[in-house]
Formats: structure tokens, C-alpha cells, sequence
């Protein structure tokens, strides 16, 4: 019969074109193989003891024929209409998914839809049964998704399988590639409308407030922190400042906020509330003699009652801390500026089943300076990397990343970061799927070390038995406010990367340099898969620099806010993007769900209203300064039959710590739904320890031995000084600003551009970017801008001809 099947294939060529995305071959079993008179490419399969006949009928769904099978006596084993086990056999791709489908009619409840595969090492095996039919006296149509086919496998093949006695009668069997959009792509072949590059629009409405932090709540709304908003003479008059923006209407909802949250952490809890910690204590002195200094206290936000609750202080005060959410539900903190103006080396632990922040002798010490919203990722195993990427100053010593183990107390360096001290407001993510453990990052720059950003992008893979850093695809250019492209090796610093729900990660914002002068306008998609760049998107008309922010809403746009000159000015416009997924078709709609109180490793049900590729949950966004070590994507695993789907959520709160996420599905154009907001974890589920063990070739090494804690600190205040341990003496210049010139929210630039060179062009140079005339000097004239020392610099006296 092969040999007969092989001779007939001919006719096959001749089908028509509507059925070219069809993979299967004679799919209406309307050609018949010359010698069997059986339908071409299929054939009479099953095994076991029983009696059986194969028909070919005229009692067909469409055309003139159908195969019909009956079964009169049943001992074991089933009878199957099946496509051949040769070249018939539908191509498959690993990691696709295919949708099969045909009509049937049966007088029995005993039908499977079986599937084998071809496997290029073992050859024909069985996979699975994807599905029991329902018994059905008239033609109704049966559609499974296969699971995601498995490496090695080439061929599939596929069918109704009667195991009882009876009748089951098939035809039009189809199989599709649900993995591959069914109209081609404008955009490979030089689209370039708003399905290939997205879509900005900025608010007519301003924001109220100076946004320096940005939360999405699991209420849909964003809470926008500015506290004194980078703003001297706020603080001095106690005002400080936070609002609720509903994106649905546009509306802003003004929040009594009683500290100066300007540059705290922030972190979701499992419940939803907001906890935030430190802030501003108090500005620098105008000469830089004495730097910010951070807040002990912390509060939570309500997004239920939009109100501020205060728990106990912490250990030590925080400027620019992190946050890092563990698999537990509690947060660890790290890094920052002390209530003394050094860098914090006090760890703080914040209990969610105590609701307070632990005490010396249960939050565990390293006692090591990890810098300024140093960006601390929750591994799957519980232990922390820090990934490089911070906010003013140089790297840590020694390689600049490293995975630190809390509970252990020990710190192992992680090799291969390039330029690991110019990763000053670069930005780290966990890239989707979680699962997968790699985290990118992008950008950065330090202008104490060089005066441009640069355009490296670093790549990790946290699972590998010795994990490094390798060297990325370099971020794609763009161009200044003038048009000037961008050329060489120049990047950017502030830079915003936001996950998105088709497993993409936008990249958009930033500036050449670490203070106001040449914002960058660009925007680019980095695609997991490919380890590829999508450059030419889009870019946000209003500049995104320093104070910006960038966060997915649940309908799948991104809000961008926030901009922080070195003028101390502040555009408080709010931009939103439309990605090119919401401009290629119908969204598909999560019609319902069981609940939305999932516990971890369970499977979970929903329906939907076409067919989707892929389901995720995506933490919601808390990100200040190019900071988020919480965003993450993870994969939910699906079971297919028809509209109703099986999610499986992983049984690991390290890969998605509790609390809310957006769960949301993808169809095969890349078009996300609408989320839906699920809370995880909900019934106290915790993290066991090391659930996988992975990066074990590391060296580790107690904590107390790499200590970054400098002997020559400043003084420092009694929380610091902890059993001895001081903070650590941050240099002049570290934030790339010489506070000696004009007001304190200035930031007057370290070191000039190599072009601006005599005192007048540089007092030129500051009358552009917005300084301004005649800037008081508090100290030093490092820059020469006071010859006649006056004590005004680019005064009248200063820049005449001489």
C-alpha cells in the first residue's frame, strides 16, 4: 500500500491554493490511491483484538467522501483513520504548537483524538491523546492544540481512534502552524505605519505632581511619588506630593504624603499594597561638602482607602535604596545613602506575616555597600543577583555583579560585565520567560569616568553551571533634539525597558550623558528569542531622561512619565504607546476563569474567544531611575481543547513571588488580550530553600570578607554604626554633578563636553541646556567659571573678551 500510496501522489499538486496553509494532504479524502481505493496519504491503523471494518463513504461533511469505521467486537486495543507514516505525515517545527482539527459522527462516546510523532532518533512513537470526544449523531467539528512539539521531532501524524463498539465517521481534517501568523508581515517588506512601529500620544492633561517613582496597582491605576519632586524650597516648606492616575479616564487623585518620599524604594506586598521605604532626610550642602541624606521611616499605601499607614523604621536611613520581593512575601532592602550622608551597608528585612521591619539579629547582615538602587533580582533557588546596574558612582569592587546568598551570608562574583563602572542608571531585566533565569543589561554610562553613555548590552544566563556575563547585540541608535544621529559608540543612560505581554521587551527613553544636556530619542524591541534588537520604532516626542519612567498597563500600552534636567525642571506630560501588536487585528478575550485566587502548582482554567499561542502573568510594574528588579514574565504552560484552556502555575514562589499579576494570552499575530488580574500565593504559600540547584561553580565567600565598607568613612549615625560597621564615604562627584555652582537642584556636570573648552563657551553651553546667567559659586571653581571671583559664575565680568 506505500508503494501504491507513493505512485499516487501526483494528483495531490493539483489542490487548490486556499488550501496551501493546510498541512495536511488530501485533507477532504477526496483523492483515492489507485491500487487500495483508500483515501491518499491515509491509512487503516489501530492494533489490539477486536473486529473492525474501514469504509469509504458517500456520507460525507463536504465532497463526496468520508472514511467510516465500525467496531462489532471489542476485546482490547482501537481503530484508527491516521495519515501514513511516510512523506504524508505532516512536517512539524520544535517548540510550534499546531491546532488540529476534523469533522466527525459517532454512535459512540469512545473516541480519542490520538497523536504520534516521528522522532529523528527513535523513529514512529506514540505522544499522546489530546482529547475524548463527545458522541455526536450529526457532523460536528473537533479541534485540539498540540502540545509544544519536542526536540527531534520532524513528523507528526494524527486521528480519531474508536475504542468501543460502534461507529466514528471523519472528514476535512486540517492542521495549522499556531506559532505563525496567517497573513504575512507588512513589516518585514519595509512596513512602516503604526503596525510595524507602534504609536506615541502625550496627554493634554498635565500631572500634578513631579512623578520620580511609578507603581501600577492591581486596581489598574498608577501611583505617581514625587514626595518634594527634586525641589529645595517644597521641601523647606514641608510639601510633599503623590497622586493616582486612572489611565482609563485620564483623572488624577491627589494623596496626603506625610515625608519626603523623593528617592525611596518602593515594592508591591502580596496583598497589593505598596510598601515604601526611606527617602529624603534632607538636601546637600550647596558646596557638596555634605550629600543627601536618607529617611528611616516607612510606610504602606492602600490602594483601597489611596492612604499612607506608618510601620516601624528601619534599621538605618535610605536614600536610593532597593527592594526586592522574596518568594515568601517579604522584601530585603540594600544599599543607599545613611541618614550621615554615606553609603548604607545595613541590610533591612521587612516581615509580610509581622507587617514590620525585623530587628538587628533577624534581618541578616553582610554589612557591604551595594550602592545606590543597586538592581537585586530574586533568583529561582531564593538568592539574590546583583546584576551591575545602579545609580551614581562607580561599580562594586571586583567583577560588578555577583549572586549574594541572604540566608547563608555569602557573596560569589559574577565575570564578564563589560565597562562595569559605567553602568550608572543602565537598566537589568529578568527576561521572559523567568523560567528561563536570563537577565539582560542595557546602557549606562558614569560621567566621573566618561563623558558619553555607552551602547553595550550583556547577557546572562543565571542557570548555567558557571554563569558570565557575554556580550549582546549593541543597542540600536537614535538621534538628538536637532536630528543629529547618533554615531560611534555613543548609548544611553536612563534608560526604561519595559516586558511586554507577547514575551518582548521594549526599550525606549534616555540621554547621552548623566545630566541634562542631548536626550535621546529612540525606541527599540529586543526579542528574547532571537537575542535580536527591532530598532526604528517609534520614539516618545517628550524627552526621557533622568526622574523617567516607563510601565506596562494591563490593556497592553505603555505609560512613560517623567524628566529631570539638570535645570531642575520637570515636564510633567504623560506619553502613552500603542505597540505594534494593537494595530495587527481583533485581541483575542479571556471569557472567563475559575478564580482569580491561584495557588502555586496548580492547573487553572480559562476560556477564551479564538485561539492563542501563549498565556504568561506578568508582575505589575514599581520602577524609579531606570530601576524594577521585580519585573518579570512568567510562563504558563497551557492545555488546549478548542476555547478552553489549563494553565499550569509553576509550584516555585522564587520564580513569581506572591502577590498580583496580569495574566494575559497572545494569539498567533503577537496580539495580546487584555489582562486580567490574578493574585498568586494567596493562601501563605512560601519558597522552599535552593528548589534547583544551579550556578554551584561560583566561588563564595563570606560576606564579612568582601566587604565594600571603607575605612577612611565619614562619620556616621548610631543606626549605621552598627557592631562597628561603618558607611561609606561617598566621592565628590559621584552623581556626575558639582554642586559648587547655581541652586541645589542643579546639577552643573562634572566634567564638560571635550568640545566645550574656554569658560565661554562653557557659560554658553549652561545658557542653553536652561542654567541660565550668573550661577552663585558655594566653593570650589573647579570648572574656572569665576575669574573675577565675584562668587557669580558666567557673570558679565566672567566671559567678557579679556
Amino acid at each position: 500500500m506505500l508503494f501504491a500510496a507513493a505512485l499516487g501522489l501526483s494528483p495531490l499538486g493539483a489542490q487548490p491554493a486556499t488550501a496551501a496553509t493546510n498541512l495536511v494532504k488530501n485533507p477532504g479524502l477526496e483523492i483515492l490511491d489507485g491500487a487500495s481505493q483508500f483515501p491518499q496519504c491515509f491509512e487503516k491503523s489501530g492494533w489490539g483484538d477486536n473486529d473492525y471494518s474501514f469504509t469509504v463513504t458517500g456520507d460525507a461533511h463536504s465532497g463526496s467522501r468520508a472514511v467510516r469505521i465500525e467496531l462489532t467486537r471489542r476485546g482490547d486495543g482501537d481503530r484508527k483513520t491516521m495519515m501514513l507514516e511516510n512523506s504524508c505525515a505532516p512536517q512539524v517545527t520544535p517548540d510550534h504548537q499546531y491546532d488540529l482539527s476534523f469533522w466527525y459522527k459517532s454512535t459512540t462516546p469512545n473516541v480519542a483524538f490520538t497523536l504520534f510523532r516521528h522522532d529523528t532518533q527513535l523513529g514512529w512513537v506514540y505522544w499522546t491523546d489530546l482529547k475524548t470526544l463527545e458522541q455526536s449523531a450529526g457532523w460536528t467539528r473537533t479541534e485540539v492544540r498540540t502540545p509544544v512539539i519536542p526536540p527531534n521531532t520532524d513528523q507528526v501524524t494524527w486521528g480519531g481512534a474508536l475504542y468501543g463498539v460502534g461507529t466514528l465517521t471523519t472528514d476535512d481534517y486540517a492542521m495549522t502552524d499556531a506559532t505563525v501568523p496567517s497573513d504575512p508581515d507588512p513589516c518585514t517588506t519595509g512596513g512602516t505605519g503604526p503596525e510595524c512601529k507602534g504609536e506615541w500620544t502625550v496627554q493634554t492633561t498635565k500631572m500634578p505632581v513631579r512623578a520620580i517613582h511609578s507603581v501600577l496597582l492591581h486596581t489598574g491605576k498608577v501611583l505617581l511619588i514625587a514626595g518634594s519632586g527634586n525641589d529645595l524650597d517644597m521641601f523647606k516648606a514641608g510639601t510633599f506630593k503623590t497622586s493616582v492616575y486612572d489611565p482609563a479616564t485620564g483623572t488624577y487623585t491627589d494623596i496626603p504624603t506625610p515625608e519626603d518620599f523623593f528617592c525611596a524604594g518602593h515594592v508591591q506586598l502580596p496583598d497589593g499594597r505598596v510598601l515604601v521605604m526611606g527617602g529624603n532626610k534632607d538636601y546637600a550642602a550647596p558646596d557638596g561638602s555634605v550629600g543627601y541624606k536618607g529617611l528611616r521611616t516607612s510606610y504602606v499605601f492602600d490602594p483601597a482607602q489611596n492612604k499612607y499607614t506608618k510601620v516601624n523604621d528601619m534599621l538605618a536611613g535610605h536614600w536610593y535604596p532597593s527592594a526586592t520581593a522574596m518568594g515568601n512575601g517579604d522584601v530585603i532592602s540594600l544599599g543607599g545613602l545613611a541618614e550621615d550622608s554615606s553609603g548604607t551597608v545595613v541590610n533591612e528585612h521587612f516581615s509580610y506575616a509581622q507587617n514590620k521591619w525585623l530587628p538587628l539579629g533577624e534581618a541578616k547582615q553582610a554589612w557591604s555597600f551595594w550602592g545606590l538602587y543597586p538592581s537585586m533580582i530574586l533568583l529561582q533557588d531564593g538568592r539574590l543577583f546583583y546584576t551591575g546596574s545602579h545609580v551614581f558612582g562607580n561599580g562594586l569592587p571586583g567583577t560588578g555583579a555577583s549572586v549574594y546568598d541572604y540566608d547563608a551570608g555569602t557573596i560569589a562574583e559574577v565575570p564578564g560585565l563589560r565597562k562595569k563602572d559605567e553602568r550608572d542608571q543602565s537598566m537589568s531585566v529578568l527576561l521572559p520567560p523567568a523560567q528561563d533565569q536570563k537577565v539582560i543589561t542595557i546602557g549606562g554610562g558614569n560621567h566621573t569616568v566618561s563623558p558619553d553613555a555607552h551602547r553595550l548590552v550583556d547577557l546572562i544566563d543565571m542557570k548555567a553551571d558557571s554563569p558570565q556575563y557575554v556580550p549582546g547585540p549593541n543597542l540600536p541608535q537614535g538621534h538628538y533634539k536637532d536630528g543629529t544621529p547618533q554615531t560611534g559608540d555613543q548609548g544611553k543612560v536612563y534608560v526604561s525597558a519595559v516586558i511586554l505581554p507577547d514575551g518582548k521587551v521594549l526599550e525606549t527613553g534616555g540621554a547621552l550623558h548623566t545630566y541634562r544636556e542631548d536626550p535621546v530619542f529612540e525606541a527599540s524591541m529586543y526579542d528574547p528569542a532571537t537575542n535580536k534588537f527591532e530598532p526604528g520604532l517609534a520614539t516618545d516626542p517628550v524627552p526621557r531622561t533622568y526622574h523617567s519612567s516607563s510601565l506596562l498597563l494591563p490593556d497592553g500600552r505603555v505609560l512613560s512619565v517623567g524628566d529631570n534636567p539638570g535645570d531642575g525642571s520637570f515636564d510633567q506630560r504623560v506619553s502613552l504607546y500603542k505597540p505594534p501588536y494593537l494595530f495587527k487585528g481583533d485581541r483575542p478575550q479571556i471569557t472567563s476563569m475559575a478564580g482569580n485566587s491561584w495557588a502555586y502548582g496548580t492547573s487553572q482554567r480559562i476560556t477564551v474567544d479564538k485561539p492563542v499561542v501563549k498565556a504568561s502573568l506578568i508582575r505589575p510594574a514599581a520602577i524609579t531611575h531606570s530601576s524594577d528588579p521585580n519585573q518579570r514574565y512568567v510562563d504558563l504552560p497551557m492545555r488546549v481543547e478548542g476555547n478552553t484552556i489549563d494553565l499550569s502555575l509553576t509550584s516555585n514562589p522564587n520564580l513569581a513571588p506572591p502577590g498580583w499579576y496580569m495574566l494575559s494570552v497572545v494569539d498567533a499575530n503577537g496580539v495580546p488580550s487584555v489582562s486580567k488580574w490574578v493574585r498568586i500565593g494567596a493562601d501563605g504559600q512560601v519558597a522552599a530553600a535552593r528548589v534547583q540547584e544551579f550556578a554551584e561553580d561560583l566561588k563564595e565567600t563570606p560576606a564579612s570578607e568582601t566587604s565594600t565598607a571603607s575605612p577612611e568613612s565619614s562619620a556616621h549615625s548610631d543606626h549605621q554604626n552598627h557592631q562597628g560597621h561603618k558607611g561609606v564615604k561617598m566621592p565628590a562627584g559621584f552623581d556626575g554633578c558639582d554642586h559648587s555652582y547655581g541652586t541645589i537642584s542643579q546639577c552643573v556636570p562634572w566634567t564638560f563636553p571635550k568640545k566645550v573648552k574656554q569658560v565661554a563657551e562653557r557659560c554658553d553651553w549652561l545658557k542653553k541646556q536652561g542654567y541660565g546667567t550668573g550661577l552663585q559659586v558655594h566653593g570650589r571653581d573647579r570648572h574656572g567659571l569665576d575669574p573675577n571671583r565675584d562668587g557669580i559664575a558666567c557673570g558679565k565680568g566672567d566671559v567678557k573678551k579679556r
